[in-house]
């Protein structure tokens, strides 16, 4: 199974962390970030890696090369950084039917469950996914659910369906790249996964969600600290 990475941001939240070097690099724990999502994809039966580089993205080759822990990397490079739509679909000529995608910036104990509910019988794909509050359902995807089968998807409602959101962890078919093709870029000129994946649920494939347990979206120095603290325990 192919494990798609995205891993083109700068991660100017971050400070000082960097304005010298990509995001996936930040230290956690003793280990660049990116280190961490890599050992999560090949828990979960990752057994090749395809990540996508973008700010700074020479140091990340340069750092982990072509193998990690014997696993091959292949790299892909998102010239203009437009979207997880479009980082997605930089790297389908790099992948081979359902495939794993963990965000480069989110540290997670396991995603093995998401994995598992894909092999299911019927099941198209499945998203990981959490409970926040209205304020933060508002800022990112969220779900419209019937059971566990997502019955559709809306990036950064103002009057948000529910509370469920996208973490960051999905298996997907192949099929998602035709999808992201036919995404038209928001207003902000990004072009959203969600909005690929809704497409596909609307024409008819069964999406499914689960939940993992703890995480951490990184995106701050707090945010590094608390990664930190889950490696530790």
């Amino acid at each position: 199974m192919h494990a798609l990475i995205p891993a083109a941001g700068r991660g100017t939240r971050l400070g000082e962390c960097t304005e010298t070097q990509p995001k996936g690099l930040v230290e956690v724990a003793g280990q660049p970030l990116l280190a961490h999502v890599f050992e999560t994809a090949i828990d979960a039966g990752a057994d090749e890696l395809v990540v996508v580089i973008g700010y700074e993205g020479a140091q990340i080759v340069d750092h982990f090369g072509d193998a990690f822990a014997g696993v091959p990397i292949t790299y892909v490079h998102q010239r203009e950084r437009l979207g997880l739509g479009h980082a997605v679909l930089q790297a389908e000529p790099h992948i081979d039917g359902s495939f794993l995608l963990l965000n480069g910036d989110v540290f997670a104990g396991s995603v093995g469950p998401a994995v598992s509910a894909a092999t299911k019988e019927g099941v198209d794909g499945v998203l990981a996914v959490e409970d926040v509050s209205t304020a933060e359902a508002s800022t990112t995807g969220v779900l419209e659910l019937d059971g566990d089968r997502v019955t559709g998807l809306v990036e950064k409602p103002d009057d948000p369906p529910s509370t469920l959101v996208t973490t960051g962890c999905y298996v997907l078919p192949a099929d998602v790249f035709h999808a992201c093709a036919l995404v038209q870029p928001s207003a902000e000129g990004e072009y959203q996964l969600s909005e690929a994946v809704g497409l596909l649920v609307r024409a008819g494939y069964d999406i499914e969600t689960v939940r993992l347990g703890e995480r951490v979206n990184v995106n701050t120095p707090a945010d590094v600290e608390q990664a930190a603290r889950l490696v530790r325990e």
